[in-house]
C-alpha cells in the first residue's frame, strides 16, 4: 500500500517519542500489505475498525496510540488524517469526517 504521509507519523512521535517504535512497525507492516476490501486489512490488523465514510481506526501497540485513515482498496492508498493517543482519541468528533 501506499502510505500518504509518514511526516505525520513522524511529527506525532517525534513529540511522543514513546509512540516512535510502535508507530513505524504499522508503517512498515502497511507499507508491505496489499489489500483489496477491509477482510484483507483486518487479516494484518485484527483490531482495526471501520468507521464509515472510507475511514478506519488502527488500534496501535495495544490500543495506547489510533491511526484514522482513508483506505482506497482499489488505489492501493492509505491516507492517515490522524494520529494520537487513547486519551485524545476519544475527544475525537465527527471522525467520518476527517
Amino acid at each position: 500500500m501506499h502510505i500518504i504521509s509518514f511526516r505525520t507519523l513522524r511529527e506525532y512521535f517525534d513529540e511522543e517519542s514513546n509512540s516512535r517504535v510502535a508507530l513505524q512497525d504499522w508503517y512498515k507492516l502497511a507499507k508491505r500489505s496489499h489489500w483489496n476490501n477491509f477482510t484483507d486489512l483486518k487479516n494484518s490488523f485484527n483490531s482495526a475498525d471501520d468507521v464509515g465514510n472510507g475511514r478506519f481506526v488502527f488500534n496501535v501497540k495495544g490500543n495506547h496510540y489510533h491511526i484514522v485513515a482513508i483506505v482506497r482498496f482499489n488505489y492501493g492508498k492509505i491516507l492517515i488524517r490522524w494520529v494520537g493517543n487513547h486519551k485524545d482519541y476519544y475527544k475525537l468528533k465527527d471522525i467520518n469526517k476527517l
